[in-house]
């Protein structure tokens, strides 16, 4: 009996120990806070959705969401102190900001007074890369000159026999776009694709977004007359995306993405989809929402986009980093294959991932497309 009794007092005893370290395991794991800074609803919908999608997954005792004012470039102060704000609070221990607007070096500058070792994660840097490589311990953006060849090789995969490149002067300015073009034009050349070059009206002209819609609206349908279906048509302004997309459904033509790649990005506009509130952010569903419609128009596997969009994906990639970072699961600030492996999980793919020159820490992305009514 003796001998019973002490058996069943050492299982006690190891029953106590073991919830007993199991609790202090789990008041560790929530022993830090993680600060998520993005801009308004109005700013950067995404974004915004992906910070309430983390609270959502994590809890509001772990992530801390605060937003950068819809001014910012006339409201610097702001960002400062709104940043300051949330690193000020004891357990904030890693920021994953995006976008990383004008101002943000200076906003990090002053957090860094505070907290020298609280790790930081930038997305969508708008500032001097060298400037913003400095400060953040990462750097996200997407690799606009890669999308140079990546974007043609997709459109060839669609069988495209033409591409049809629309733009404006003021966009062929910007040296990175200029670039892009060049190396689109030689791409195609290699690939056997005929490359066109096409004026647009610049939206910010006396006509405004309405003349540059319009244009689009009117000029795709004499393009797939002149050059047949299998033209595939990229634009360089998001306020083409949505006509583009309406004109390729109705002239069967084809497109392999956007110029910032999205789900959300002209699709529901393009084709009518209305977006719950409780699905707001939910990227699976507006994907087999847009599918559908697209294979109900007779349009399957003639439209492509990225499997979610990048400023949502920076944000849950960093969250995830700075959880595994600040739990142990990862051991430096700075680690590009842990960096990759999450984001090939977040996308469910392959991610091809750069540093920008010898910004090792400046990472530029690219994902790979989807087609509408081939996935798997």
């Amino acid at each position: 009996m003796k001998r019973v009794f002490l058996f069943l007092f050492c299982v006690l005893l190891t029953l106590i120990f073991v919830f007993s370290a199991y609790g202090q395991t789990t008041a560790l794991a929530k022993d830090y806070k993680i600060g998520v800074f993005t801009g308004t609803v109005s700013q950067g919908e995404e974004e915004f959705r992906a910070a309430e999608n983390m609270i959502a997954k994590y809890g509001e005792d772990v992530i801390v969401h605060m937003t950068y004012p819809d001014r910012f470039m006339a409201e610097q102060e702001t960002i400062i102190t709104n940043l300051l704000g949330m690193a000020s609070d004891p357990l904030v221990e890693a920021l994953v900001i995006v976008q990383a607007v004008p101002g943000m070096s200076p906003a990090i500058d002053k957090v860094r007074e505070l907290k020298p070792d609280i790790l930081i994660i930038a997305g969508v840097p708008a500032e001097d890369p060298a400037m913003i490589a400095a400060r953040a311990d990462i750097v996200l953006n997407t690799d606009d000159l890669g999308r140079g060849v990546s974007t043609l090789e997709q459109a060839h995969a669609l069988g495209a026999k033409t591409f049809v490149h629309y733009t404006f002067p003021r966009h062929m300015s910007y040296e990175l776009l200029s670039q892009r073009r060049e190396i689109m034009r030689d791409t195609a050349e290699k690939l056997g694709i005929l490359f066109v070059d096409a004026d647009a009206p610049d939206p910010t002209g006396d006509a405004g977004v309405p003349g540059t819609q319009m244009f689009i609206t009117e000029d795709v349908p004499r393009k797939v007359a002149e050059y047949g279906k299998d033209t595939a048509l990229f634009g360089t302004n998001c306020s083409m995306m949505e006509p583009l997309i309406k004109q390729v459904v109705e002239t069967g033509a084809l497109f392999p993405v956007q110029c910032c790649p999205s789900p959300y990005h002209g699709y529901p506009g393009a084709l009518g989809i209305e977006i719950p509130e409780d699905k707001k952010g939910n990227v699976a569903w507006i994907l087999e929402a847009i599918e559908q419609k697209l294979v109900e128009l007779g349009a399957g596997g003639r439209l492509s986009t990225w499997p979610i969009p990048v400023n949502m994906a920076y944000i849950e990639a960093g969250v995830t980093y700075a959880i595994d970072y600040l739990e142990g699961r990862i051991d430096e600030k700075f680690d590009k294959e842990a960096i990759e492996v999450i984001f090939s999980e977040i996308t469910g793919g392959p991610v091809n991932l750069v540093s920008f020159g010898d910004l090792d820490n400046y990472l530029m992305m690219e994902f790979d497309h989807i087609t509408f009514g081939v996935r798997d």
